[in-house]
């Protein structure tokens, strides 16, 4: 089912959701989800992400898929570097934050029983490329 980001203010608060596509078109009922709070939604998409980051056959397919573009890259690295992205993370400005979601998620499912992430190919080997880049700047300057 479709969603669409949107806001209203109360005052001087702004409240963030999710709103089905379907209760934009057909009304409240059309949808039993209907409206999701932005940070719940959010929340659970970071979160569902981070562990499909250390989830071996999503490093093998980013190490099989980045080899293309990297010939000496190896699946350990790419699992370093993956890896290192989970601690880094809250230490990221939101706008990188931001970024990176952009270049890993190509869609999120909603749906009453959960979500569903379907990931992008390019954006992870682009990530675990950038991570084995700044390592390897690291270990030169140590």
């Amino acid at each position: 089912m479709a969603f669409s980001p949107t806001h209203t203010r109360k005052g001087h608060r702004l409240y963030r959701y999710y709103v089905s596509q379907a209760v934009l078109k057909r009304g409240a009922g059309a949808c039993v989800v209907g409206r999701v709070a932005a940070s719940e939604i959010e929340t659970a998409v970071i979160d569902q992400l981070r562990g499909l980051l250390r989830a071996p056959e999503i490093i093998v397919g980013t190490w099989r898929a980045a080899r293309a573009d990297i010939s000496d890259l190896t699946e350990t690295e790419v699992r370093d570097a993956l890896d290192r992205l989970d601690p880094l993370w809250d230490e990221l400005f939101p706008a990188e934050q931001a970024r990176i979601v952009q270049l890993l998620i190509e869609r999120v499912d909603l749906a009453v029983n959960g979500i569903a992430i379907r990931l992008r190919t390019k954006g992870l080997t682009g990530i675990a490329s950038e991570l084995r880049t700044i390592e390897v700047q690291e270990r030169k300057a140590a």
